[in-house]
């Protein structure tokens, strides 16, 4: 399997590419990176240095990449964070010349945004563009609830509404919606959900919540559903697999008492997932 990736790069910590590469290599993805910003570290530490990387040298990488000859047999293109307006053209340009290519290929989309805590996090036109242009181009997009609703219109939070509002959102255009970060009031204390929605059912699986913040987790999140999907179409193996792979991640993260990923340490996690929670259909 070969996938396009489209995403930020930092050196220090795990986040973008630097999050979601190394865990697709550790389940056999050929992986081509390609990078939006190169920053030092993730800007949730208020200070940064690097890059911005231009949209048209964002675009030269591509152009490189497609004159080797590598779209026929690329699998996927999966974008995460969009740091400025220009990237969505470049990102929307790549995934027509990779479907040219290969008409089977999937775009999956992490359309980040924010989450329910913290607001938005992204420039104001971001989410609006997200909403309008590039979510309607994916076949996979993996929001979190908040970000769901704000793509839809809505504000889920029972378990019927977040199904309603996949559904809205899979009218938009992609088929398959993860929906990360589930919160439900009736869930049970200490817990926490993702929940996938094809055209064929909806499966819903819980994991206890672990009470820190650890920035990137949801890029491995993206990325490993993403593969598992397109290698199985099936979506309850693929939110098995991803479910068991970032928890340990995240797990092995928190008991090292460290604010970045552990993605080195879990990587047995990803090649050979425990599959220790129980997915259940419920459409």
């Amino acid at each position: 399997m070969k996938i396009l990736s489209i995403q930020s790069s930092v050196a220090y910590g795990h986040v973008g590419n630097s999050a979601a590469v190394f865990p697709l290599q550790r389940i056999g993805v050929e992986v081509m990176p390609v990078h939006t910003v190169n920053f030092s570290n993730h800007t949730g530490y208020g200070a940064w240095r690097g890059p911005l990387i231009a949209p048209e040298d964002v675009r030269e990488v591509v152009t490189g990449v497609e004159e080797r000859g590598a779209f026929a047999d690329t699998d996927a293109v999966l974008s995460g964070y969009q740091g400025g307006e220009g990237i969505a053209d470049v990102i929307l340009d790549a995934v027509a010349r990779v479907k040219a290519a290969n008409p089977a290929a999937l775009y999956a989309c992490d359309p980040v945004m924010g989450n329910a805590k913290s607001g938005c996090f992204v420039a104001p036109a971001i989410p609006v563009l997200l909403r309008d242009r590039v979510v309607p181009a994916a076949d996979i997009i993996t929001p979190n609830q908040f970000e769901l609703g704000f793509l839809t219109g809505t504000e889920p939070d029972t378990l019927e509404s977040t199904l309603a509002s996949a559904d809205l959102a899979r009218a938009m255009g992609p088929s398959v919606v993860l929906v990360t970060s589930v919160e439900r009031p009736d869930r049970e204390p200490g817990t926490i959900e993702m929940l996938a929605v094809t055209p064929e059912g909806a499966w819903i699986v819980t994991t206890p919540h672990l009470p820190f913040k650890a920035n990137g987790s949801g890029d491995v999140t993206a990325a490993l559903f993403t593969a598992h999907y397109v290698r199985t179409r099936d979506a309850a193996d693929a939110l098995a697999r991803t479910t068991s792979s970032v928890f340990d991640l995240l797990r092995t993260t928190h008991e090292s008492g460290r604010r970045e990923l552990e993605l080195v340490a879990a990587q047995e996690f990803y090649a050979h997932p425990q599959l220790q929670f129980e997915v259940r259909q419920v459409r």
